[in-house]
């Protein structure tokens, strides 16, 4: 068994302050308490989030040790963990999933009230495992996979088969999974169904996965970056719009695609507030709905009443909707298998010294995922 009483020196990307640089520091990682798992990193990614982590959002407590997409192998546990071992391949999850609170047995929603998301970047206890010169640490959410070593609460972890494509696995830890899971369990997109994504970035192109897998027949996604058309295609996407092509609004581009009525189901995957509006008005009077799923730093801006007041649904979205445990081990085994085309997604790397190359490529219109290697 690993020695869990040694205090870890090691390397991670840690940001100071809103808008200050990423800078990879040394750090130190205490060993786990007794529900804990300290986990080596070996493969994380870069999500939106993580950009909007370094501008306040989901909190501004600094600093703050970046990251929540990843993979690694367990080195130690707290004597009262029991899901995982030392040596298990391991996804760090931001929720928990107890299978026995309101909502866990609801079967409405993957929001565990027993093991929330970590909004104040410290461990279920309110302290940290992590610290740079004796000062505290903050994670991101419930860890930091931008870091050599890292302390997650057991309960925010999940096993995974080890011979697991390390970057498909980083992946599937967020980005694609959350816009697969909101075609999959938050909207439940029926077969024979129109779609529409907003924003065919890993999320976007997950939402596509999952709506194709639903049985979907009319898949439209929309981005202004042309050279996204291939991978839309590549996860299913059946017609392609490119916003800049046209003086008209996005909502009145898709519904010349689907017979004037719009849409069944549409995913905003963006962020940006004021597409909202035309999420909504792309789907059918009555009976659209639309998933909010993109998270961005600006507050939303109201939108349109009417594309409300004329029956369509409005619905937000954390993780797509996905449990931790009882779905998320689904898509893990499914990325296992290689069902998805997630070498799509893989089109840059880096090393951890040189994150904040990875931040300049995802600026690149070429650019989907950027992988880094710990």
């Amino acid at each position: 068994m690993a020695n869990t009483s040694q205090v870890i020196t090691c390397k991670a990307a840690v940001c100071w302050g809103i808008g200050k640089p990423v800078t990879v520091e040394e750090i130190q990682v205490e060993p786990p308490k007794s529900t804990e798992v300290r986990v080596k990193m070996l493969c994380a990614s870069i999500c939106h989030t993580d950009i909007s982590s370094t501008q306040g959002f989901p909190h501004a407590n600094y600093p703050q040790a970046l990251g929540h997409e990843g993979v690694g192998v367990v080195e130690s546990i707290g004597s009262q963990v029991t899901n995982v071992k030392e040596g298990d391949m391991v996804i760090p999850t931001y929720i928990g999933e107890c299978k026995e609170c309101e909502n866990c047995l609801s079967g409405k929603t993957n929001l565990c009230l027993t093991y929330p998301i970590r909004v104040t970047g410290l461990m279920p206890d309110n302290t940290s495992r992590m610290s740079i010169r004796g000062q505290k640490v903050y994670h991101l959410l419930s860890c930091a996979t931008w870091s050599e070593y890292m302390v997650t609460d057991a309960n925010y972890i999940l096993k995974v088969d080890p011979s697991i494509d390390l970057a498909h696995a980083s992946f599937v830890s967020c980005g694609f999974t959350t816009g697969y899971g909101a075609a999959w369990k938050e909207a439940k997109v029926k077969s024979g169904s129109s779609v529409v994504v907003f924003g065919l970035g890993a999320v976007g192109l997950g939402a596509i996965s999952g709506a194709k897998m639903q049985g979907a027949t009319k898949i439209i996604g929309i981005d202004k970056n042309e050279m996204k058309k291939e991978k839309g295609e590549a996860f299913g996407m059946t017609h392609f719009i490119n916003p800049s092509d046209s003086d008209k609004s996005v909502s009145q581009l898709v519904k010349e695609l689907s017979g004037g009525m719009g849409v069944d189901y549409s995913f905003e995957c963006t962020g940006v507030a004021p597409l909202l509006t035309e999420s909504l008005e792309s789907t059918k009077v009555g009976t659209g709905k639309a998933i909010a799923i993109g998270s961005g730093t600006e507050p939303i801006v109201p939108f349109g009443l009417a594309a409300i007041l004329y029956g369509r649904t409005l619905k937000g979205s954390v993780f797509g909707g996905i449990k931790p445990t009882s779905d998320l081990s689904i898509i893990a085994d499914k990325c296992q298998k290689e069902e998805f085309p997630l070498q799509e997604l893989f089109t840059h790397e880096v090393q951890l010294e040189d994150i904040n190359k990875a931040f300049e490529l995802l600026k690149q219109p070429d650019c989907v995922k950027v992988v880094i290697k710990i």
